[in-house]
């Protein structure tokens, strides 16, 4: 497959106008439909004229084969209609997001832990909200590196845009730890960092369903799918139309290949439906369609998942909270679903011989991408014998639901309950325990409070050590 042209999307949202001006310029250059990648971005599923292109520079283009440039992917789409972190408001997003005025290098993902529907962990440096109101935990991991690790501090949002550059800045050193980054981010950049009180908790949802009209409080939100991902230009202009007489102001693109309309007024649901209707555009595809990722433009992987989704259909096969993914050996991208299909490379074999093709079926850990490990069921087996194996799967999938949370219920009751003794400043609540130290302050783990120094000041708000007071901290272990 050639490498297409990419249109960067800040965070997956823009606006009516913008959409409806990228459409025109693909309707210009030749094009009939656009197609939406799985960082959220546009792209162009046909090639075009590059000395054309060169003319429309309101557009922030990724030309194939020259320097590249990364799309930063936000669970905006998420916010205010699925579960989310309490203080991270689809307004929290956008202001974060228009901090990024320079072309990314790397990766990078701003998530809410709380989502499901927008994976945390296939940037290179990966944003994730804590409990902290304005804090994130940050997760790198380098295009060189094998894992992805989590980052000593938590970062306050108006830093995410400084660490993520000085963390580019640093890439000609070809740190190799952690610890590298943080010294030589903590000399390049003057950040309110806060010290890491306790580990990121992700917890367990299953995939949502996001097709179709929804309603939330007093208004609906419209989630679109195409099977193809080719979107038609007409009708996609005639939407931005619409959305502007509803004075809508985002459409926010899924890493689904698909997109979502929010803010839709209740009056104006019926003027909605009449327009879908008008355009033939169907809005209840099964849960089966929708939980896929295929490499765009990729007609043999679409080939290989209509297979694959007409077994589940006949024989009444449930994959709710599912998802899966279609890859080949060739792949350097990050797997973020729960099951998938990875063809393998055909062997050498001289002469006119025809050889099949092969998979390896892989899933992972409690069927929860987020977990970033992945276990190998089955090791080259022919298409066949796909369905069967993937309807084993999920019912592997329904057996174990839940019996993680069970088996960790138990294991807490099987924990010693334990009081320790913390400090906490009486001005933000920000809490020094000994077990962590305060790395942001080169104060290492398990250094006693007693012994910091004198000049030791809060993290977060520079109170004097005077102002800590002792709090006592529950804790099993």
């Amino acid at each position: 497959m050639k490498e297409l042209y990419r249109l960067i999307i800040n965070g997956g949202v823009l606006s009516p106008g913008e959409l409806k001006y990228i459409c025109e310029v693909a309707e210009s250059l030749g094009l009939d439909a656009i197609s939406f990648g799985s960082r959220q971005d546009i792209i162009f599923p046909n090639p075009v004229n590059k000395e054309k292109l060169k003319a429309f520079d309101k557009l922030q283009v990724v030309i194939p084969s020259e320097v590249r440039i990364e799309n930063m992917v936000t669970s905006y789409v998420s916010a205010d209609i699925f579960p989310s972190t309490s203080w991270l408001t689809g307004d929290r997003y956008l202001y974060i997001a228009e901090q990024f005025k320079h072309n990314l290098k790397l990766r990078v993902n701003i998530t809410d832990p709380k989502q499901r529907l927008v994976p945390l962990f296939t940037g290179h440096i990966n944003f994730i909200a804590s409990e902290h109101e304005d804090y994130w935990y940050l997760y790198i991991r380098l295009p060189e590196w094998k894992k992805t690790v989590m980052y000593p501090a938590l970062i306050y949002s108006w830093d995410l845009d400084k660490v993520e550059l000085a963390i580019e800045n640093i890439l000609k050193e070809e740190p190799e730890t952690i610890e590298t980054i943080f010294e030589l981010v903590s000399d390049a950049v003057d950040s309110n960092n806060r010290t890491v009180d306790k580990p990121l908790e992700v917890p367990f949802y299953p995939f949502p369903y996001y097709e179709g009209m929804n309603r939330i409080g007093d208004k609906y939100w419209l989630g679109l799918y195409w099977r193809n991902n080719r979107y038609d230009l007409a009708f996609l202009k005639a939407m931005c139309d619409l959305c502007a007489e509803n004075k809508i102001g985002k459409i926010s693109i899924t890493p689904w290949k698909s997109f979502i309309v929010k803010g839709i007024p209740v009056q104006a649901k019926l003027q909605w439906e009449k327009f879908l209707g008008k355009f033939g555009i169907n809005v209840r595809h099964s849960m089966l369609e929708l939980n896929w990722h295929l490499p765009v433009n990729d007609i043999e992987a679409l080939s290989l998942k209509k297979y694959l989704v007409t077994n589940f259909d006949q024989n009444d096969i449930s994959t709710y909270g599912l998802t899966f993914g279609v890859t080949n050996f060739s792949s350097n991208a990050y797997y973020f679903t729960s099951v998938v299909v990875e063809k393998n490379k055909q062997p050498e074999i001289l002469g006119d011989f025809i050889v099949r093709d092969t998979y390896n079926l892989l899933y992972a850990k409690n069927f929860d991408p987020n977990t970033r490990e992945y276990i190998l069921h089955v090791q080259d087996v022919d298409k066949v014998e796909l369905p069967g194996l993937l309807m084993e799967l999920s019912q592997l999938y329904f057996e174990q639901l839940g019996t993680e949370r069970e088996e960790a219920i138990n294991e807490d009751e099987k924990k010693e309950v334990v009081e320790d003794k913390v400090y906490q400043c009486k001005d933000c609540l920000t809490i020094y325990d000994e077990i962590y130290g305060d790395i942001t302050q080169n104060i290492e783990a398990n250094t006693s409070f007693e012994n910091l120094p004198e000049t030791y000041k809060c993290s977060l708000c520079e109170a004097p050590k005077s102002s800590f007071e002792v709090k006592f901290l529950i804790r099993t272990q």
